[in-house]
């Protein structure tokens, strides 16, 4: 427990308040179950950029991050570097195309939506699969939430690993059931300003007390030279080209994150989606570069971490070195990366249960108000389950996240794109490649040997989009159709 908590209690209960007065504003506002799952869609440019961004940037980003960069060092720019392309593919390639097809087809809401309407399946077989697999890799997801929201509070305040996942998870299931996506994508705004404020003062704070630029690298080549080997990872091994790629191979995921790819969808106009993407990527390149300098300098300034703690290296740099009401400011940004994604996940897991499974196969007829409740109903039992699988307190982050980002890049990434650019794919073959990109990243963790090692969303998209071509190819019951036959007018 840090020492004076009363500044920084004081600090994250006014930050707090003020999600759970946006929730209630939002909620005011929240008629029908668009508006709960896209706000009408009806973001500006710079909310659009900001919701992204904090959503796509969760826990991890303040804490599993520096805390990957404390314990192997410079090889965590790999990870950087693949999140940043990533990001810029996804804003330059899918946001607008995806915005004006789902606009199209039907006023599309979700993915399964997007998918059933896309290929025109009258058997609902995308719809449901894809559903599925939201609440399964949703769930993990967001329990990774709350485990980082256990860590903070237990370092804060001294409680044991439940309490402190309970009371860091609360606000968040709160705003999140009153007010849906507005609530959620009004507080981004927020908590992704928090996110980069904290980052970059944190980061700076690294450096002064090192001395500067030159002097920390000076300090941590003299302390282990292997830290700044961009080759060599955790326990002094070399990453080789598996390593390499499995780092690198996280910007694949990008297009096929559900959370993520809502906030395209549910932009005002398309025409704003080039003053977004700039606006998002001068965040991200600037947020995952301070925070590979927290977890650098952590190495220099704090004891010695080891396991699961290292993701308190932000934690403890702020408490640490700084006023507490500083401290209170840069603790709250990691309650706000962990709100700002878990807050979206819950949301886009309870739309697949409420638009595509309940209304879709049980209820096609169930009125406006019914949908809203059901949707509002699913957010409590998700969180319920994700609470229940984050109760392992040897639970880290990063795991976590990994495993659910390589469910939805393998899932949904080919088949996103594919179904953008390619006009000849059919709905077996996106069928086969949802199936195969999601069951590949579930049965890899359980093969063995060094091939195994490899991240599981590189064998994932790599057999999504040959199982999407293969069939699609093959697929003579369903001919080629051209763009023009694919559009659906929006009325």
């Amino acid at each position: 427990m840090i020492e004076r908590p009363g500044y920084i209690l004081a600090t994250i209960v006014v930050y707090m308040g003020v999600c759970l007065l946006l929730g209630f504003v939002a909620w005011r506002r929240t008629k029908t179950l668009s508006d709960f799952i896209l706000g009408g869609r009806s973001l500006g440019s710079w909310v659009t950029a900001f919701s992204a961004q904090a959503t796509d940037m969760s826990g991890w980003l303040l804490m599993g991050l520096p805390g990957l960069a404390y314990a192997s060092g410079f090889d965590a720019v790999w990870m950087a570097g693949g999140l940043i392309l990533g990001t810029w593919a996804n804003w330059r390639f899918v946001a607008q195309p995806l915005r004006v097809r789902t606009e199209q087809l039907n006023n599309a809401l979700t993915l399964p939506d997007y998918f059933e309407y896309r290929f025109e399946d009258t058997r609902r077989l995308l719809r449901t699969i894809c559903a599925l697999f939201i609440l399964i890799f949703f769930i993990f997801y967001t329990s990774s939430g709350f485990v980082a929201s256990a860590r903070l509070f237990q370092t804060l305040f001294g409680m044991d690993y439940l309490p402190a996942m309970f009371w860091g998870s609360i606000v968040m299931l709160a705003y999140t059931f009153l007010g849906g996506f507005l609530a959620v994508s009004w507080s981004d705004v927020l908590q992704a300003t928090l996110m980069f404020v904290a980052l970059v003062l944190v980061g700076i704070l690294g450096l002064s007390l090192a001395g500067g630029v030159s002097e920390t690298f000076s300090a941590l080549a003299e302390r282990s030279p292997d830290l700044l080997d961009p080759m060599i990872g955790d326990a002094g091994e070399a990453l080789g080209l598996l390593g390499i790629a499995s780092l690198v191979a996280w910007g694949l995921g990008y297009p096929g994150q559900p959370h993520i790819l809502a906030r395209f969808m549910a932009i005002k106009s398309p025409g704003q989606m080039r003053t977004a993407r700039r606006v998002a990527m001068t965040w991200v390149v600037i947020a995952l570069t301070a925070a590979i300098l927290v977890g650098l300098t952590a190495v220099l300034a704090l004891e010695p971490l080891r396991g699961p703690d290292t993701e308190k290296a932000f934690i403890l740099m702020s408490t640490t070195y700084l006023h507490p009401l500083l401290a209170g400011i840069c603790l709250s940004g990691i309650l706000a990366a962990v709100m700002s994604t878990a807050s979206a996940q819950m949301l886009v897991a309870s739309s697949a249960f409420a638009q595509d499974i309940y209304r879709g196969l049980l209820r096609p007829n169930a009125d406006p108000k019914e949908l809203l409740l059901i949707g509002r109903g699913a957010v409590l039992g998700i969180a319920v389950v994700a609470f229940w699988l984050a109760t392992d307190p040897e639970s880290t982050v990063l795991d976590l996240v990994a495993w659910a980002w390589a469910g939805f890049g393998a899932a949904f990434g080919p088949a996103i794109v594919l179904s953008l650019y390619w006009p000849r794919m059919t709905r077996n073959g996106a069928l086969a490649g949802i199936i195969v990109g999601g069951v590949t990243v579930v049965l890899w963790q359980q093969g063995e040997g060094p091939l195994f090692e490899l991240y599981e969303i590189i064998p994932g998209v790599g057999l999504s989009a040959v199982a999407i071509w293969l069939v699609s190819v093959l697929d003579r019951a369903e001919p080629p159709r051209t763009l023009s036959q694919q559009r659906v007018s929006s009325s």
